[in-house]
């Protein structure tokens, strides 16, 4: 196996890590979003039976490969083929999630500018005020200026270069443990004024009662879709971050915790978001213009609302930012094995040219927001290049490294791999080879074509 100098120092950095992997800006709204709409606690018992199925035995499964093979994604798995006389083909399940994460990253980062330029120009400028034509006119104006997106989405991707070349330990290690608190602290104190300023009772309501009406598949395949998407297993991103885990760290432990963490910081985000859309009725499911038009709207005509909306981008940001350096270590790890590159040289050919590929994001939004690439196809005729390219990683590419990676763990990785990385017994060990072999795999499938044959 090969070798991999650096290391987390200990538990906690690299649960906290993980955490900030899988917490994105998709966790702020999204998830509490489909919590709600889709039957409160019965979505969120899907999506805990999904979480226990498919993620968890997922995660575990790349933390093993990670620490085993000791390299990054696709080299790890090279690893364990050649110790179990597998094919060296399932190496391109590793390829295909670095792959997969660099585009993600590419427009990613351009969202993640959205989140950095609307924390700083509110701080400056403060809030439009409580005129929608001026709110909307605002963020129209900001997707309308090529310049100015690519100006923050450079900032961004600067910030999280900065962090991704100081290394494993110094880098992202340290970031982790200033960013997580801060997110928390962060979705605390906004939570706690949105339930005094806001309606916690429509909130409470929305986010968990059972709704008996949505019990069925389409509610169950919907919330084990939300659970693989939102974590982040699929891509490599945990083999990466496994692969500096030492073996005093315990891996179950690291991945139960982690993924908890996610769900219970994605619920409390909506404990500081819904209070605020029911008071003013709001639309919850309006998306990024809930974030960047409908809530600032809300914020300018309560009290302390400029700071609240100060604080809100921030901890956009914040998650932003910690899902986009795991992004960014996934690709630097391969090209640092595969090529010889000093870390540094690494960072600063991935950062670069995934800014350059961030481009054609922004200009879907302004210059080319006419341009419909796949016109001629009925089903893609009215996407941006924006929409394909999110379509093409979301519902196609990490669903198949997703299963080509349960696939590799359940059946051509040594079988003796699970049984020592994560030290869960005899019986525990059968229990995640069947996960691996049968259940998440037939999972991920599911959840892929359910939009299909769902219809929706």
């Amino acid at each position: 196996m090969s070798a991999q100098p650096e290391k987390w120092s200990g538990r906690i950095g690299f649960i906290l890590a993980t955490i900030g992997s899988a917490v994105g800006i998709g966790s702020i709204w999204k998830f509490p979003y489909e919590v709600g709409a889709n039957g409160g606690g019965i979505f969120v018992l899907f999506y805990v039976l999904g979480l226990v199925l498919v993620v968890v035995p997922l995660m575990l499964a790349e933390f093993a490969i990670g620490r085993r093979g000791g390299a990054d994604a696709s080299g790890s798995i090279a690893a364990l083929a050649r110790a179990a006389g597998s094919s060296r083909r399932w190496a391109a399940a590793g390829v295909l999630g670095v792959l997969t994460g660099y585009l993600i990253l590419s427009f990613y980062a351009v969202i993640g500018g959205w989140t950095l330029g609307y924390a700083v120009e509110t701080a400056l400028y403060g809030l439009p005020g409580a005129d929608p034509e001026a709110v909307g006119a605002r963020f129209d104006a900001f997707l309308a200026s090529p310049w100015r997106m690519l100006g923050w989405h450079a900032l961004f991707m600067t910030a999280g270069a900065v962090v991704v070349v100081r290394g494993v330990e110094k880098g992202i290690e340290t970031a982790a443990k200033v960013l997580m608190p801060l997110l928390v602290a962060l979705m605390f104190l906004l939570a706690a004024w949105s339930i005094v300023e806001g309606d916690l009772g429509a909130t409470l309501r929305f986010l968990f009662e059972f709704d008996l009406r949505h019990l069925s598949a389409r509610t169950a395949l919907e919330a084990l879709g939300l659970g693989f998407f939102s974590i982040g297993v699929g891509l490599g991103m945990m083999i990466t971050y496994g692969a500096y885990s030492g073996a005093g760290i315990s891996l179950p432990q690291a991945a139960i915790v982690s993924v908890a963490a996610d769900t219970v910081i994605s619920l409390l985000a909506g404990l500081a978001v819904f209070p605020i859309v029911f008071a003013h009725g709001l639309d919850p499911a309006s998306g990024p213009r809930l974030v960047f038009v409908t809530l600032p709207l809300a914020f300018a005509g309560m009290p302390f609302g400029t700071a609240a909306a100060i604080a809100f981008f921030v901890l956009l940001c914040v998650a932003a930012l910690t899902s986009a350096i795991s992004l960014l270590e996934l690709v630097v790890s391969l090209l640092m094995r595969r090529l010889k590159w000093r870390r540094t040289v690494a960072v600063a050919a991935t950062a670069s040219s995934c800014f350059a590929a961030g481009i054609a994001t922004v200009l879907s939004f302004n210059v080319w927001a006419d341009w419909r690439p796949l016109a001629s196809l009925g089903m893609a005729s009215s996407a941006t290049f924006f929409d394909l390219l999110d379509q093409l990683t979301s519902n196609l590419m990490l669903p198949l490294g997703g299963l080509a990676i349960a696939l590799f763990a359940g059946w051509a990785a040594p079988r003796r791999m699970l049984a020592e990385e994560l030290d869960l017994g005899p019986a525990g060990t059968r229990v995640m080879h069947f996960a691996l072999r049968y259940v998440a795999p037939l999972g991920i499938v599911a959840a892929a074509l359910s939009p299909i044959v769902l219809g929706g």
